[in-house]
């Protein structure tokens, strides 16, 4: 026997993977009716108790949720209810391509339905459709331990630990991830159906799943579907023959491949294409080993307020940039691991230190555990370097600690087991299945490993001058613990271990409510996001003011834009509901050259983010002119803003104790206009340089060098001022109608920006576009009378094909 059929009580047989079906199909049998349901009503309850907690406090889970996630759902809700698909979002950055954007919301078939039935959902709502996504998860994870043959007790640990432990409760904000994490273990049982009865319909069903899990397009996202591709690997090794094993399941596989691959190829398209223009076409080294999971904060599974990470007071003293010698981009709720402690116990204690975490029917969980770790832990390991140089995808991704999610389904999946062995076979025996060298070895390891954790985290707290704080953290885990341990040794006989088994379920569902639910780390007060939900007096009166007078100038025909900038809570975005072109906003992704001219910096909550380059010096520069930027709404009095902001003459009007509104008071370019003269540019050396070419914006346009060579002469030569008129008919989102009349050729210009997929029309005719004045649109239009359509057509043959060559001359270089 090897050492590892010592440590798991088993020998290999020549048709392992075959037995192990037929063993887990006999288990699985073992659960009636009634435990299933008993088993789906726990979890059911478990989640139903959680969200008592948000609501008997009050509170929403914050942050990215309400930030940027619920006003990105009330902009789809909104387009829905009009008939449209919101592929473009004028509302945000002057222009925003939503339908490439991972976090639009728009390729989430659950919140997609949401937002079409319920388009106005509150900020409420939107959290329990949220935590309805973790308990389609739980779900997943019984249905997967079932399939293991875990007891139903067992599998409702797991569930639970999916649902609420670690990263899942810390980082609930990140309302993507959680969409893809909470597919994952459906998509993982299907995979296991599919391996052990390899029909097409099953392979379909898969694949359809996986998509689902896929289509966030995030790193958890990313991470699962590497994970289940080493299932697949995992099982053909296993069985011995893997080259057969693989023929035999092949059109099951290629119909998953192929039912994932229709239903994914245009998001990722889309999202590669803009991510090529973006702000972040790559993530450099050094950004993404800032985001790497410091070991010391492992010590949080043990005593989860070591740090202070649950403190109200939010005095955290953890891993993260202040405190760290090193660049650290944690935060408290990304260094967050907690999942109970009888969970860590068991893993401590009959995993480690009795060895089972080694047994062959976990084999694949305890591979998924060792590679999420490495990941997870990013610049602490030498192996991380190797992995973003090698691995495709790896460097599109900014935070290594993402893979706390994965952690967390692998710890959740390590507990059920564990429980479930605790109960047909009691507490481990190491010292009668193992050489006692080994025993010795792994018990050491064990109580090594825990008071490492403990030592390092009182010693970093101690730094910080917190080490009191953490003595009390450390104590009061001890004595959880202690009681943990005490459950563990009661009874001998299978119904009182179940028995044991259903008070520890009992007690980590209690702590994960107590630690993990409605905490500092994933709620805050409502009233902090008011302008989302129920505004306060001065906002409805501030948006008033600001709405009226927008209004009136729509109705002669213009279309201003405001800057929103440094106001708390979900303003930020808010301009999505209120229906305001905002040239600023909150979201990691933007379209490069536009931050590169404008400046508006990763968030507009912190006026010090803006940035103001050279081609946009203030609120009075071409680009700003050309931009139609005429209102400023502030969260302090612009003589109060920070001393690089520019002071523009601007004339209040509307001014509160926390919103100001500000009318710039100067002339700006008109949204569209009709120039009959052009002037070549660079616009990419124009940005870099920070220079701006002089232009008659009345008459005159600038178009980028790419385009000007395929201009008509008459364009590019000298001659007279046309006579020309240019009128708005109508303005959507993704198609936007002019009537152009003009006595001679010329180049309509329409400064909303310039991205792949838009398309124009002259009379119903297709008519190229070009880049004007730098960030813009323009459209060669004959003299005459005309009407020009701009329609956004991201989806069209020529915009995939064109997204799909891009990629692979990218590839190529």
């Amino acid at each position: 026997m090897t050492i590892s059929d010592c440590l798991s009580g088993e020998s290999a047989s020549a048709d392992a993977i075959e037995a192990a079906t037929r063993a887990s199909q006999a288990q699985a049998q073992d659960w009636t009716r009634r435990e299933t349901l008993a088993a789906l009503a726990a979890l059911a309850g478990f989640m139903g108790l959680a969200v008592l907690c948000w609501a008997a406090s009050g509170a929403v889970v914050p942050w990215d949720s309400k930030n940027h996630f619920y006003p990105m759902f009330r902009f789809l809700g909104q387009a829905l209810q009009k008939g449209e698909l919101p592929l473009w979002n004028p509302y945000h950055f002057a222009g925003h391509p939503a339908v490439a954007d991972p976090q639009s919301l728009i390729f989430t078939p659950t919140f997609f339905i949401l937002a079409l039935l319920f388009p106005s959902a509150s900020m409420q709502s939107f959290d329990l459709f949220v935590f309805l996504h973790l308990l389609m998860g739980g779900v997943g994870v019984l249905a997967l331990c079932r399939r293991l043959g875990f007891a139903p007790v067992a599998a409702v640990l797991a569930g639970a630990i999916f649902m609420f432990g670690g990263v899942a409760a810390s980082r609930l904000q990140h309302t993507g991830m959680i969409i893809s994490y909470s597919f994952f273990p459906l998509a993982w049982w299907l995979l296991e159906i599919l391996l052990e009865r390899p029909r097409l319909r099953n392979g379909l069903l898969f694949g359809l799943l996986a998509s689902l899990m896929a289509l966030g397009r995030d790193q958890v996202a990313y991470l699962f579907c590497v994970t289940l591709v080493g299932r697949v690997a995992h099982a053909a090794l296993a069985s011995r023959r893997p080259l057969a094993f693989l023929y035999e399941r092949w059109p099951a596989l290629l119909a998953a491949g192929g039912a994932g691959g229709a239903i994914l190829a245009a998001p990722v398209l889309l999202t590669l294409q803009f991510l090529a223009s973006s702000n972040r076409p790559a993530i450099a080294f050094g950004v993404a080993a800032a985001g790497s999971l410091a070991p010391v904060n492992f010590a949080t599974m043990l005593a989860p307020d070591i740090f202070g990470s649950l403190a109200k007071s939010y005095s955290y003293w953890g891993p993260g940039y202040d405190t760290m010698s090193e660049p650290d981009w944690t935060d408290r709720a990304i260094d967050y691991l907690f999942i109970g402690t009888a969970p860590m116990a068991l893993g401590l204690w009959h995993g480690l230190a009795g060895g089972r975490i080694f047994a062959r029917e976990t084999r694949f969980v305890l591979y998924l555990l060792a590679g999420a770790l490495i990941y997870t832990l990013g610049r602490w390991t030498p192996l991380f370097e190797p992995i973003y140089d090698l691995f495709p995808g790896v460097s599109l991704y900014r935070r290594p600690a993402d893979a706390a999610f994965l952690l967390n389904a692998g710890f959740a999946l390590s507990a059920g087991y564990l429980l479930h062995r605790y109960i047909v076979h009691g507490s481990p025996r190491p010292f009668e299945a193992l050489p006692r060298p080994l025993a010795h070895a792994l018990q050491a390891c064990a109580f090594g490993v825990a008071l490492a954790l403990l030592l390092g985290g009182l010693a970093f707290s101690m730094e910080t001058r917190h080490g009191r704080e953490a003595l009390d953290a450390i104590g009061l885990a001890l004595a959880a613990g202690a009681g943990a341990a005490l459950v563990l040794v009661f009874g001998e006989r299978r119904n009182q271990r179940a028995l044991a088994a259903a008070l520890i379920v009992a007690a980590t569902c209690g702590e994960l409510l107590w630690r993990n639910a409605a905490d500092p780390l994933n709620a805050e007060p409502a009233a902090r996001y008011s302008i989302l939900g129920e505004p306060s007096a001065a906002e409805r009166a501030g948006v008033a003011a600001l709405g009226r007078e927008i209004s009136e100038r729509a109705a002669r025909g213009e279309h201003p834009r405001v800057e929103i900038l440094g106001l708390a809570g979900g303003w930020q975005n808010a301009s999505m509901m209120l229906g305001l072109e905002d040239t600023l906003g909150y979201n990691p992704l933007r379209i490069s050259e536009y931050e590169r001219a404008i400046g508006p910096g990763d968030n507009a909550v912190d006026p010090d983010l803006r940035h103001y380059p050279a081609t946009f010096r203030g609120y009075r520069c071409k680009l700003a002119r050309l931009l139609g930027l005429d209102y400023l709404v502030l969260g302090r009095p612009l003589a109060a803003m920070p001393r690089h902001m520019p002071r523009p003459s601007a004339t209040p009007i509307f001014v509160s104790d926390r919103l100001y509104i500000y009318r710039l008071g100067r002339t700006a370019a008109p949204r569209a206009y009709f120039a009959s003269r052009v002037k070549e540019v660079d616009s990419d050396n124009a940005i870099a340089e920070d220079e701006i070419p002089d232009f008659d914006g009345a008459q005159e346009a600038l178009v980028d060098a790419a385009d000007h060579a395929h201009l008509d002469a008459a364009l590019t030569a000298p001659g007279p001022a046309a006579r020309s008129k240019v009128a708005i008919v109508s303005y959507e989102g993704e198609r936007i109608a002019l009537d152009v009349e003009s006595d001679r050729d010329g180049l309509l210009v329409l400064h909303d920006l310039y991205y792949p997929g838009w398309e124009a029309r002259i009379d119903g005719r297709p008519a190229p576009i070009v880049k004007a004045n730098i960030l813009f649109r323009g459209v060669p239009t004959p003299a005459g009378r005309h009407r020009v359509e701009f329609l956004f057509r991201p989806f069209s043959p020529t915009n995939l094909t064109s997204a799909a060559v891009g990629l692979v001359e990218r590839d190529a270089d």
